[in-house]
C-alpha cells in the first residue's frame, strides 16, 4: 500500500481570456462512500474547488476548506454544510502565497485531525506580483505553496494508506517553459504583465505541478464539469497502478517530453526544497 499521487489537468485559469468557450467531458462515475475519511481541498470556497468539496462531503468524508480568505471560507462552510447536507464540513485558513501561513496550517491540522486520507491541490492564480515571501505570485502559489504543503503533510498521508494527492494542473502546461536562470535571478518564472505574458507565466506554474507527479486536467470547463476528473482521481477504485500519471477528462493521458525530464525535475525539486526552506 502507498500513497497515490496523480496530476489532474485543467485549463480553467485561461477563462478571463476566452470566456464564452465551455468544453463538456466525461463525469465521474464512482459510487464510492468516504465515511471516516479526512480530505483537505485548497481553494475550495469557490469554483471547482468548492464542487469538489461539495461532492466529496455527500460521499460522507470530513472536508477540510482551506482556503485564503476567511470571510469567503465561512461562507462556503455554510453553503457546503447546506447542499451537502453534511456537518462534518471545517473552515482552516490557508494562503498559499505565505509560507508561514502554509506551515501555520499544517501544524494546526496535525494537532487538530487525526486523519488525513485525500490531499487535493486545487487552488491556484492567473495574477502576476509576489507572495509575502518575495517569490513570483504564480510560481509561488500554484507551485510553491503547495510542494510545501504536501511535504509538510506527507508523513500523516502515510500513516493513513492507502492515501492519494490529487493536483490541479492544467493543459496550458503544454505551452510552458522553466527558466531556470530567471527563477534563479528573480525567484520568478517570469516578469511580464501583457496578457500573453501573463498567461506563459501561468502555463509555466502549471508545468511546475507536472514534476511533483500528482496531477489533473480541465479545459475551459465550468465548474461542475471541471471537477469531474479530480473526483474521479480521488474516489476511482483500481488506480492504484496509475501513480504519478496526468489525467484529463477522467482518463489517463500521456505528456509532452518536457513533462517528464527527470533532471529538469530534479533541478526544481531541489529549488523547491531551498525556496520553501525545506533544505
Amino acid at each position: 500500500m502507498s500513497t497515490l499521487l496523480l496530476v489532474v489537468g485543467v485549463v480553467v485559469g485561461l477563462a478571463y481570456i476566452f470566456r464564452h468557450v465551455v468544453v463538456k467531458g466525461k463525469r465521474c462515475t464512482s459510487k464510492t462512500k468516504l465515511h471516516g475519511k479526512t480530505v483537505i481541498v485548497t481553494g475550495s470556497n469557490t469554483g471547482i474547488g468548492k464542487t469538489t468539496a461539495i461532492d466529496l462531503a455527500k460521499r460522507g468524508a470530513r472536508v477540510i476548506l482551506a482556503c485564503r480568505s476567511k470571510q469567503r471560507g465561512e461562507e462556503a462552510l455554510e453553503e457546503i454544510k447546506k447542499e451537502s447536507g453534511s456537518n462534518q464540513v471545517v473552515f482552516m485558513p490557508l494562503d498559499l502565497g505565505s509560507l508561514k501561513s502554509v506551515r501555520s496550517f499544517a501544524e494546526t491540522f496535525l494537532k487538530s485531525e487525526p486523519r488525513l486520507d485525500l490531499l487535493i491541490n486545487n487552488a491556484g492564480v492567473v495574477l502576476q506580483g509576489r507572495t509575502e515571501d518575495g517569490l513570483g505570485m504564480m510560481f509561488g502559489v500554484n507551485h510553491i505553496g503547495h510542494f510545501l504543503l504536501t511535504n509538510l503533510l506527507l508523513d500523516r498521508l502515510k500513516e493513513c494508506e492507502p492515501s492519494r494527492v490529487v493536483t490541479v494542473s492544467s493543459m496550458a502546461h503544454n505551452f510552458g517553459k522553466i527558466d531556470f536562470d530567471c527563477l534563479n535571478s528573480h525567484k520568478a518564472l517570469g516578469l511580464g504583465n501583457s496578457s500573453m505574458e501573463v498567461f506563459k507565466v501561468y502555463a509555466d506554474s502549471k508545468l511546475c505541478n507536472m514534476f511533483m507527479k500528482p496531477v489533473t486536467a480541465f479545459f475551459f470547463k465550468d465548474s461542475v464539469q471541471g471537477a469531474q476528473t479530480t473526483l474521479h482521481c480521488a474516489v476511482e477504485e483500481g488506480i492504484e497502478p496509475l501513480n504519478g500519471r496526468y489525467f484529463s477528462n477522467c482518463t489517463v493521458r500521456e505528456v509532452y517530453a518536457k513533462a517528464k525530464d527527470d533532471a529538469a525535475a530534479k533541478k526544481l525539486w531541489e529549488l523547491s526544497e531551498r525556496l520553501s526552506g525545506l533544505a
